[in-house]
């Protein structure tokens, strides 16, 4: 208006009119703008007070997304997770004052989304969840000292014992355990704790017998008592009594979270059915032995909703689709069964379900999956469902309770000769129950852990009530075959685990568990095979059953718990350190720093590859001078690639070489004390860094001393990267010498009372052997025999044996038990390596060789620590 304005602008009242409008509308967005920066920072302020809050909820998120890396199963989305902390946000406790209210919103979510996720987990990965989150926060407060919380989570290692103090407890204090000690003791809190143990070793002693030592109720030693933090004393159980680091690392949550965030929901599939959505399929997650599909029939039919299954394999998407399009416009459910063996088509599945939303599909309307944990699995499903894991009950008296309650009456009553049939029908429950809960004792349980089922339970009960009708006399033979051999033994590849299957099975089926009343089922009172009776009062026996099963109940000794116990917090350590993130520890060093620094201390302990010829001479041609030559030649080639790998990380780490993937694993490993795999090519070992690194040397210096002395008076057998072909080569000098043929000749394994410094020379045919461990029983020095172990002592060091060949025997002497020798603690070994060597013909002692084959008895070459 100004620009066409002619004249006076004052004559014009129409132009004073509007610049008097404009001035009056600038003075009022002026007012606004000061209004709304007021506003902004108010707002601003306020967002600032919930900081606490939003933080709590990143950290939990991304607890959530690290899980992935646990179980490939466990997907979370950042969608599905603002949909929890939206329900936080309604559900938790108002109030006005803002430090009630972010505590509420913390205290709420963060219990809420363990809930919410404990589903989806597995039970062995529950309680590490709960660790994580209880650490995270307590870092967060700084209330956790990461030096300390590192220590815990990796223990310390000894590359170099040279320095190392000795042990004054050694009677009782392991080796591995001392190594912690001596490594916390550099640690600022527990300066002079190594001392301690010196000055007060007889409290130190009685607090490692105390049955729960991490409880207050287990005073530790003088000023340690009232020094030690809670972490602190975690750390200390963590390196004297690893089989108590679950029971202490549960204390410590409940100590700092609560107990609620130990004791995980049990999965209730109405609960689970209300927070779901017609868009979102549902998916249970398999373990072996679990069926979902009754449960889920069961629900369907008191929701009154139609319900449709089919199990996927090759063919079958075209149904599996016809299924889910009249799901979709009916309102049905639709369960699709065993994913897993159609992951081909699964990514057309992951398209329908992102697609569901734009069909509007019926309410009512569910998609249900089941799989087994997969790798392929389709991140997409598995984000944008509900997911639930499923595991079979665990316990003697879970598995009891569930057989008989499986059983109907007619069927229960079908037999013609009831007495009998009962009797040996609860003897096979027993049987199948502790088949199935022995997998918890691990190497000591089986020696391959099998998936026994219901299936291999109802056709054994078949085969019993036909057998039975159909023979006068019990064919126990023929029930005893077809149970043990066929039945079960049918997915038994193992051979000394069929051993251990025979066993039970002469145990449990015999004429004592018809004739004997209350035949006991192991040595506790508490499990015997009931009397006849009706189906009601077997349920009854199976209900009135012992809650926690004792290691006897399956013929185990209580140290067998342990050993569970031990690689059961093993295992949960193991998996928190594989999710710590690559950042400087409590010390200040980087990951870069610390693994350059480990390699250069590496490439001064490995020795460097020798000539071996001029090492070793040309010799005399025998078996044993070729096998020296053979192992010579194998640890040159692992030397060579042990400083080869070292020097070229170290360049790596500084930038000169690229850094390649086969460099970045050693990197890995060596960050997480462990062993890189390309250095395991000569031989199979279970040991972390440090004593695998001394162990080496120890096999290579054996080497050189029989180059340097000459044939050793004693052997250590685990020094070899091939024991088998030194034990060959000893039958070959046997036969030849005698001229026999090698396949007449056998082993006796005579035990020398002596120590190797009290030996002066040879033996005249075979050798020598010194450093085989003993577990899953004690061992009698003065009657050379198998004996009971004493409490908290899982392996025992074996006296020297003498290997000797002599002319094989057809029979074996009686009150022997023929004892499987192991390479290292994984007794299946692998494929290219199995771990099985020979069968030692040890005393027996006692009590009957089927006790040590229910032990899982075994002697070892090396161990895992």
């Amino acid at each position: 208006m100004l620009s066409s304005a002619s004249g006076s602008l004052l004559d014009d009242e129409e132009l004073v009119l509007t610049l008097q409008s404009s001035k009056l509308t600038a003075n009022e967005v002026s007012s606004q703008l000061e209004v709304s920066e007021q506003t902004e920072k108010k707002i601003d302020a306020a967002r600032e007070g919930y900081r606490p809050c939003a933080y709590r909820a990143s950290l939990l998120y991304f607890l959530l997304s690290d899980l992935a890396r646990v179980d490939p199963m466990y997907q979370f989305s950042l969608d599905a997770y603002v949909v929890l902390f939206n329900i936080s946000l309604d559900k938790a406790n108002k109030s006005d004052d803002l430090q009630d209210r972010l505590r509420n919103l913390n205290d709420y979510h963060t219990f809420f989304v363990y809930r919410s996720t404990c589903r989806a987990l597995f039970e062995e990965h529950k309680l590490l969840f709960s660790f994580q989150i209880c650490a995270k926060i307590m870092q967060g407060y700084k209330k956790m000292n990461q030096q300390e919380y590192d220590f815990f989570l990796r223990g310390g290692q000894v590359f170099d014992k040279s320095q190392q103090p000795a042990n004054p407890c050694a009677d009782w204090i392991s080796e591995t355990a001392w190594d912690h000690i001596s490594e916390l003791d550099k640690l600022p809190n527990f300066r002079n704790i190594m001392s301690s143990f010196e000055s007060s070793a007889r409290d130190w002693r009685e607090w490692y017998r105390h049955a729960e030592p991490e409880t207050s109720a287990a005073r530790l030693p003088g000023e340690w008592e009232n020094r030690c933090s809670e972490m602190q004393r975690l750390i200390i159980v963590r390196c004297l009594r690893p089989d108590r680091i679950v029971f202490a690392t549960t204390s410590f949550i409940v100590n700092n979270l609560g107990a609620k965030f130990t004791e995980p929901p049990v999965l209730d599939l109405s609960s689970v059915l209300a927070d779901s959505i017609a868009t979102s399929p549902l998916i249970f997650v398999l373990t072996p032995g679990v069926d979902p599909t009754n449960q889920l029939l069961q629900l369907a039919e008191t929701q009154g909703v139609t319900f449709n299954t089919i199990a996927l394999g090759q063919g079958q998407a075209p149904h599996a689709l016809r299924l889910i399009d009249n799901g979709v416009k009916e309102g049905h459910w639709v369960l699709l069964a065993n994913c897993h063996l159609m992951m081909s088509w699964l990514g057309e599945l992951d398209k329908l379900i992102e697609t569901l939303h734009t069909r509007s599909p019926h309410p009512s309307f569910r998609l249900w999956l089941s799989s087994s944990p997969h790798p392929k699995f389709p991140i997409g499903i598995l984000q944008r469902g509900i997911k639930m894991t499923t595991e079979p009950p665990k316990g003697l008296k879970a598995n009891m309770t569930r057989l008989m309650n499986n059983m109907s009456e007619s069927k229960f009553e079908a037999c013609g000769k009831p007495a009998k049939y009962k009797k040996l029908l609860y003897a096979m429950c027993w049987f199948h129950s502790v088949l199935v809960d022995r997998r918890k004792f691990g190497n000591l349980g089986w020696n391959i852990p099998y998936d026994f089922n219901d299936s291999d339970f109802e056709v054994s009960e078949l085969c019993l009530r036909l057998y039975l009708d159909e023979y006068e006399e019990t064919p126990w033979d023929a029930l005893k075959y077809l149970v043990a051999e066929i039945n079960y033994g049918g997915r038994v590849t193992d051979d000394l685990d069929r051993r251990l299957m025979n066993v039970y099975m002469a145990q449990f089926f015999c004429d004592d568990t018809l004739n004997v009343p209350s035949q006991k089922l192991s040595s506790l009172s508490n499990y015997v095979v009931p009397e006849e009776g009706p189906l009601s009062s077997f349920r009854e026996v199976c209900v009135g059953l012992p809650q926690n099963d004792r290691p006897e109940a399956f013929g185990q000794h209580p140290n067998a718990d342990i050993a569970s116990q031990i690689a059961a917090g093993t295992t949960m350590l193991e998996v928190i350190v594989s999710l710590q993130p690559r950042t400087a520890d409590g010390t200040g060093l980087s990951p870069e720093d610390k693994v350059y620094a480990l390699a250069e201390d590496l490439l001064g302990l490995v020795p460097e590859p020798v000539d071996i010829y001029a090492k070793a001479g040309e010799g005399d041609g025998s078996a044993l001078h070729t096998v020296l030559i053979q192992e010579l030649q194998r640890y040159n080639a692992l030397l060579g690639t042990i400083r080869l790998s070292l020097a070229a990380l170290r360049k790596g780490i500084k930038g000169l070489v690229v850094m390649t993937s086969e460099l970045d694993a050693v990197f890995q490993k060596l960050l997480l004390g462990l062993v890189p795999p390309a250095w395991l090519s000569a031989y199979p070992s279970l040991k972390p860094l440090a004593s695998w690194s001394r162990d080496l040397i120890q096999r290579w210096q054996q080497l050189l001393d029989w180059c340097d002395k000459g044939v050793p008076k004693v052997f250590w057998l685990a020094g070899f990267t091939y024991p088998t072909g030194f034990l060959t080569a000893l039958m070959q000098t046997s036969a030849r010498n005698n001229s026999v043929s090698i396949d007449a000749l056998g082993w006796e394994f005579p035990i020398i009372a002596s120590d190797e410094d009290e030996i002066n020379s040879k033996p005249k045919e075979g050798a020598y052997i010194k450093g085989l461990y003993l577990e899953g029983a004690g061992w009698n020095p003065e009657g050379a025999c198998l004996c009971e172990p004493e409490p908290m002592e899982l392996i025992y060091h074996m006296p020297i044996i003498h290997f000797k060949p002599v002319e094989a025997k057809k029979s074996k002497g009686k009150g022997t038990y023929p004892c499987p020798l192991y390479l290292y603690p994984l007794r299946t070994g692998s494929r290219e390596r199995p771990s099985f060597m020979l069968m030692i013909e040890l005393k027996a002692g006692a009590v009957e060789a089927e006790a040590w084959v229910k032990r899982g008895t075994a002697l070892l070459l090396a161990l895992a620590e």
